[in-house]
């Protein structure tokens, strides 16, 4: 290098084979289905996605099914592969001067890989927009340093996808269908490469699945992912036995966001039955002199409990230290002129 040249990025140094660097630009006429095509010509206009994160998207999207039950190791490989990826992922957090500190990996995975908190009607507006949408959010709503954008293309084609949480688990929560990918070009990829495990469906049935998976207990999460272009890509309607993100989030990975909202109890209403201690998917409930408490560190504003109390003793409150909530019609009106 001589002098007065300037220092390219690492990722830009790095000297790869011939075929690598014509891959990035996916000049070669390989044969690709039509999705994996229009899913890499995005990537190619998504600022700062390299190689390795195409790679690595079509890896999560082609094998899900593997990637999360390997991910929550619930499969035989992950024994074997577990070690090998603990190693890059020290190796990864010394490149970034983070040292060994386990702590923060867990930050480092979970900036990369996250969902947000939302409740019924903010998911509903979310899954029926009707519009197409390009929104960076702050991180105020989503307090992660990657993947906070939402860019619906084609919002309304929504793929209803067998949830690979349940699927790797042995004894899943049914029905299996409850994953909803919105828009292109991810709807469009899952439904050409798993189309034995995907359905099209409308926006109405997109509506009802959020419904009866409210009506059973279980939360909603907006996800987000650095593999799926830094965006919003799925709304997930999670159990806590079989979701691998709230699995992890107990264990100390923050993988979770709050909905900007806990949970407060009207005493005066309060029967003290427990319901709503039973129903709590993260445990942040519980039954103190006859009447319910919540664990305000706990909650993450899901909204579960306020279906399972018959005595209307239970609202959600905002809650500002717990962030913003993600409401995508209040976003699109703050953005507009």
């Amino acid at each position: 290098m001589t002098q007065g040249e300037s220092r390219s990025p690492r990722k830009e140094r790095l000297a790869f084979p011939s075929f690598v660097r014509l891959s990035t630009y996916m000049r070669i006429p390989l044969p690709m289905k039509p999705s994996t095509r229009a899913f890499l010509d995005e990537a190619r206009r998504t600022p700062g996605f390299t190689v390795f994160d195409r790679l690595h998207a079509y890896v999560y999207g082609r094998w899900c099914y593997l990637y999360i039950a390997m991910a929550k190791g619930q499969h035989p490989a992950s024994r074997l592969i577990y070690p090998l990826l603990a190693g890059l992922g020290k190796f990864s957090r010394l490149l970034s001067g983070g040292g060994t500190d386990p702590d923060r990996g867990k930050k480092v995975f979970a900036d990369s890989y996250h969902g947000k908190a939302v409740s019924l009607d903010s998911a509903r507006k979310l899954i029926s927009v009707g519009r197409e949408v390009s929104l960076e959010l702050p991180e105020q709503v989503i307090p992660y340093t990657q993947a906070r954008d939402i860019v619906l293309k084609n919002p309304t084609l929504i793929a209803a996808l067998d949830c690979p949480c349940r699927a790797a688990s042995p004894n899943p929560c049914l029905p299996l269908s409850v994953c909803l990918l919105v828009g292109d070009p991810f709807a469009s990829f899952m439904l050409e490469h798993h189309p034995k495990r995907t359905r099209r469906i409308s926006v109405q049935e997109a509506l009802d699945i959020l419904s009866a998976e409210d009506a059973r207990g279980h939360a909603h999460h907006a996800f987000f992912k650095d593999a799926m272009l830094g965006r919003f890509y799925a709304i997930c309607n999670c159990c806590s036995c079989c979701c691998g993100a709230m699995q992890a989030h107990k264990r100390g990975v923050p993988m979770l966001a709050s909905s900007g909202y806990v949970c407060r109890v009207e005493t005066e209403h309060c029967a003290g039955c427990g319901a709503c201690t039973e129903a709590c998917p993260f445990g942040a409930m519980g039954i103190r002199d006859d009447h319910a408490w919540v664990d305000e560190k706990q909650c993450m504003g899901c909204g579960v409990c306020l279906t399972r109390c018959d005595h209307q003793a239970l609202h959600l409150e905002r809650e500002p230290s717990r962030g913003d909530p993600l409401e995508i019609e209040a976003l699109l009106n703050a953005k507009s002129p």
